[in-house]
């Protein structure tokens, strides 16, 4: 056995590989771009958890962060540049917006599977993971839908409407728990709202949802 004072074989070949990638890909801070920092001791505080709620269509939706600055350039490098170490950070601060009167099981918004190939990961059931949390499949995608992104509040909800269904079987095995919707970023509330749908139509209760973000809009409450 290696001594206990001496690193093992696979901590030294996964230190020697991280060091061989660090000078072919230059790691930046994902907040200001700073050199050499997956996240500057600066852009960690930025990303210290403000809880936030807001009531979208009957639901209540607790926020950690803004969307905005920061927040918002490491939420996307996290997404859409691979930066999965990011999730911890992140993660830390979904686990504040949890409020500590919730008993409920999290259920993370599922993936399509165009996303899931595309990024090789699911970023809400990583950043629950992060968060401490084991995040229960209930949800599925059942149809394609148009970016999200380019479309406007009626847009978005047109697009959603019925893309959600709760996985065979699966309400069974919550013992008649109610469920915590978990997402990443809440704009208009239209993703929320359609998996809030099924789950209804399945009869499984919902106490509310838990976000990393919400974009800034008026009428936000803070607590």
């Amino acid at each position: 056995m290696p001594h206990p004072t001496e690193p093992r074989a696979p901590s030294r070949v996964r230190r020697a590989v991280a060091e061989a990638l660090a000078v072919v890909f230059p790691v930046m801070c994902a907040g200001c771009d700073l050199n050499d920092v997956d996240l500057c001791e600066r852009c960690v505080a930025e990303l210290r958890p403000d809880p936030r709620a807001r009531r979208l269509g009957g639901l209540e939706v607790r926020s950690a962060l803004v969307f905005d600055a920061v927040a918002a350039r490491v939420i996307r490098a996290f997404k859409e540049e691979g930066r999965t170490a990011l999730a911890a950070p992140l993660g830390r601060a979904l686990r504040e917006a949890w409020p500590s009167g919730w008993d409920a099981v999290p259920v993370p918004i599922p993936a399509s599977r165009p996303s899931m190939r595309r990024r090789g990961y699911a970023p809400v059931v990583l950043v629950c993971r992060r968060a401490g949390w084991r995040p229960f499949a209930l949800l599925r995608v059942v149809r394609p839908t148009a970016d999200q992104r380019v479309l406007g509040r009626r847009e978005r909800a047109a697009n959603l409407a019925g893309v959600m269904r709760v996985r065979p079987g699966a309400a069974a095995r919550l013992a008649g728990r109610s469920v915590v919707l978990i997402d990443d970023v809440v704009t208009t509330g239209a993703t929320l709202a359609e998996a809030a749908r099924a789950l209804a139509e399945a009869g499984v209760p919902v106490t509310g949802a838990v976000t990393i973000a919400s974009t800034p809009l008026r009428g936000a409450s803070r607590g």
